[in-house]
């Protein structure tokens, strides 16, 4: 794990598999219906169960620029937040989907008092976006909306060669 203060805010970085995230709430790179089929989606969903897709879907279509949270179910997180960053399953996202999905989960963050919060790759992977351009949406997103500085922020990178590259990213725009 490595850790960069990014305009005021700590970010830790970390390779690996983000169900096994034990904090308060892991971000959920949500699709508007809130099928959670494929991708993180799918991971949270087999691990934690499909009660968080079933209480997910009681609020579809959730808009992107929109959040909510769940529960968790057997996750080791406390809640999941689903924000979504496209339209259908399946489908493309794009940079400024993914800010507008950031902001909306640090503010669902916010306004339930989560301070441990895991983001993945938010766009990357089955959205389409490569790792660098997720992590620069991120940060955008995490530095404009101001997260809490007793906020932790995580960002999980599914392996080695995306978190050198999101590392990378990471310093190129924190110094």
């Amino acid at each position: 794990m490595e850790k960069k203060n990014c305009f005021g805010i700590e970010i830790r970085l970390v390779s690996g598999d983000i169900t096994r995230f034990e904090g308060d709430a892991i971000v959920n790179p949500a699709n508007t219906l809130l099928i959670m089929g494929g991708g993180v989606a799918g991971a949270l969903k087999r691990k934690g169960g499909k009660e968080i897709e079933e209480e997910a879907r009681k609020s579809y279509p959730l808009p992107i620029g929109k959040a909510i949270a769940t529960r968790a179910g057997m996750l080791k997180a406390k809640m999941v937040i689903h924000a979504p960053t496209v339209e259908l399953p399946g489908s493309r996202s794009s940079f400024e989907s993914v800010k507008s999905a950031v902001k909306a989960s640090l503010k669902v963050a916010k306004e339930n008092g989560l301070k441990r919060i895991a983001f993945p790759l938010m766009g990357a992977g089955v959205g389409g976006l490569s790792p660098e351009d997720s992590a620069e949406a991120m940060i955008e997103a995490i530095a404009e909306e101001k997260a809490n500085e007793d906020m932790e922020i995580y960002i999980y990178a599914f392996d080695d060669d995306d978190y050198r590259k999101v590392k990378g990213k990471i310093e190129e725009l924190c110094g």
